[in-house]
């Protein structure tokens, strides 16, 4: 007999499992539960919020009320398994479009201003499902966490591939000024596209000016001398 464990589930992981109060194992069953879960994806997008209901879900998704509660005890735990579902795959391909960058960037400079276009870029695709994520994990105990999770898992992973430029970055504690210029890039790209307390309204035009300059600044901050 194997002695051997699987490794321990991570806080997104464990929040979408969870959710499923009993898993789906034939080939209906599954059909009939990834429609439910696409349909809550579809609503989510569409209203940008939770506000629909499971009468909602199951005319979308074609699938009957009694089998959305035979898989969840809940519309919160039909969205658990929604949310740790969306989180997981953003950080994945987030994590995907990092070394995509890296690889066609053959300096620092280059990197930057690459990574930030890619980075603009991905997270307008995804900003409607962040917005409605963020919205729940403000309130949320269970969602919070794995929030918090998902970006410390992205910006640790995009730290480590501009640490790999460390040579061409002038600091006493490179890392440190890599975790900072982060910090400014991503509250930059999150402000423009509404990710905070307080949604702006996208100026499209003004953004695109912007955006080389903030890869200027991120290059000037790296590369001057302490």
């Amino acid at each position: 007999m194997s002695t051997q464990t699987s490794a321990p589930l991570s806080t997104i992981e464990k929040l979408s499992d969870e959710a499923v109060s009993r898993k789906p194992r034939q080939g209906r069953s599954l059909a009939s539960f990834e429609r439910m879960l696409e349909a809550t994806r579809e609503l989510m997008l569409e209203r940008g919020s939770e506000d629909f209901t499971l009468q909602d879900v199951s005319t979308r998704g074609n699938v009957s009320i009694g089998s959305i509660y035979l898989r969840f005890e809940s519309k919160d735990r039909l969205l658990y398994a929604v949310i740790g579902q969306e989180l997981m795959s953003v950080v994945e391909k987030e994590a995907a479009m990092v070394v995509s960058v890296a690889e066609k960037s053959g300096s620092l400079k280059e990197f930057l201003t690459n990574y930030i276009e890619g980075y603009t870029t991905f997270m307008s695709e995804h900003a409607l499902m962040l917005r409605a994520i963020m919205q729940r994990a403000a309130i949320d105990p269970l969602v919070s966490p794995c929030g918090k999770e998902a970006a410390h898992k992205a910006f640790s992973e995009t730290a480590n591939v501009i640490m790999s430029y460390e040579k061409e970055i002038r600091a006493d504690n490179p890392r440190e000024k890599v975790e900072a210029t982060l910090h400014m890039i991503f509250a930059s790209v999150a402000r423009q596209l509404g990710l905070g307390a307080s949604p702006e309204a996208e100026d499209p035009q003004m953004w695109k000016r912007l955006r080389p300059q903030l890869a200027e600044m991120a290059y000037a901050y790296l590369t001057y001398s302490d």
